[in-house]
């Protein structure tokens, strides 16, 4: 993650300002162009709770520099203080807000990417699945998911098992996903972990997209024991059953949600307990006949892209680029 403050840079105009009563920060290329531009909404990561536009500034010029592109990064609201689906509503609505005033910005409404990292690709997967089912605006042109969080169903799948104790580590997701849809309430941790709030019937039904079988065996080399499920608490499903709408679980979307998604790109690193989140839905997309980019960094851990300079990390270097290309070339 960067923590670099913002400078002035002779290549941008950037300004805060806010859509919708969400702030927002605008990068502009100085350069002028023929045309409107394309245009990246940007939703950080921090799980939920932590993050700001200043914090991923360095990256967002990076973007808007490299791939001459408008960039817009979200400062949606962060828990504990606003639950889900604050956040889900923030990205969604400062999105819309671009796409119906795109030409203030020199945007092209019918060429707007939506991005994220870790908690920000999981709100980039669900802002894209709300968007492209509304006929009023334009569907987006491309969706980036990296190192994403996109389901809140199953945390014993191989990449929580194998890389339960690396950063980040299996309990301190669980810390954050529970501060954003349970207010907080770390008594029902363990229930959680283990599968209690999933009651049978949905188990069920998800059990063709979220299911370890789903994983290439190359990703279960590590270490992986099939998961026994408790039993069904009603309780705590009662509590968290809002987990299994698609804008906190967008994995277990319909299918006629998946086959109007646009092109996506996907980054996924080894040593992550998200590598496996990433790999699903990259399955779902393409069993629903969507162009899929992936990106996986066998030597990558979760965060990487922010290492990328601070580190003089190669890999992240290679993972950076890798989805600016893309951005650059959709």
């Amino acid at each position: 993650m960067y923590a670099i403050k913002s400078e002035n840079d002779p290549e941008l105009f950037i300004k805060n300002i806010t859509f919708e009563g969400v702030p927002v920060r605008v990068y502009q290329p100085r350069e002028s162009s023929a045309r409107n531009r394309k245009a990246v909404m940007f939703f950080h990561g921090g799980g939920f709770m932590f993050g700001d536009n200043g914090i991923y500034d360095k990256l967002c010029q990076h973007i808007s520099k490299e791939a001459g592109v408008v960039v817009v990064s979200v400062g949606y609201r962060l828990a504990p203080k606003h639950q889900y689906p604050a956040a889900f509503e923030d990205c969604l609505n400062a999105t819309i807000h671009l796409l119906k005033n795109a030409q203030d910005y020199g945007v092209d409404p019918s060429s707007v990417i939506i991005c994220g990292d870790s908690a920000g690709g999981h709100l980039t997967a669900g802002v894209s699945q709300a968007l492209v089912t509304r006929t009023d605006i334009p569907k987006p042109l491309a969706q980036v998911l990296i190192y994403p969080t996109v389901q809140m169903i199953d945390f014993n799948l191989p990449s929580y098992q194998q890389n339960q104790y690396v950063p980040i580590l299996r309990e301190q997701a669980l810390f954050c996903l529970l501060h954003y849809v349970a207010e907080g309430d770390l008594s029902i941790l363990n229930k959680f972990q283990n599968g209690s709030h999933v009651p049978p019937d949905l188990r069920q039904k998800f059990s063709k997209w979220l299911s370890a079988d789903n994983i290439p065996n190359e990703f279960k080399l590590r270490g992986y024991k099939p998961h026994v499920m408790p039993a069904f608490d009603k309780n705590l499903y009662e509590k968290l059953k809002h987990v299994f709408e698609p804008p906190c679980s967008p994995l277990v979307a319909e299918d006629s949600v998946f086959r109007l998604l646009p092109k996506s790109y996907i980054l996924t690193c080894e040593f992550d307990v998200l590598c496996d989140d990433g790999i699903l839905y990259k399955k779902r997309l393409e069993d629903n006949g969507v162009s899929v980019t992936w990106h996986h960094v066998k030597d990558g851990f979760h965060g990487i892209i922010g290492f990328s300079e601070q580190w003089e990390c190669e890999s992240g270097k290679r993972a950076l680029e890798s989805f600016v290309s893309f951005i650059r070339d959709a």
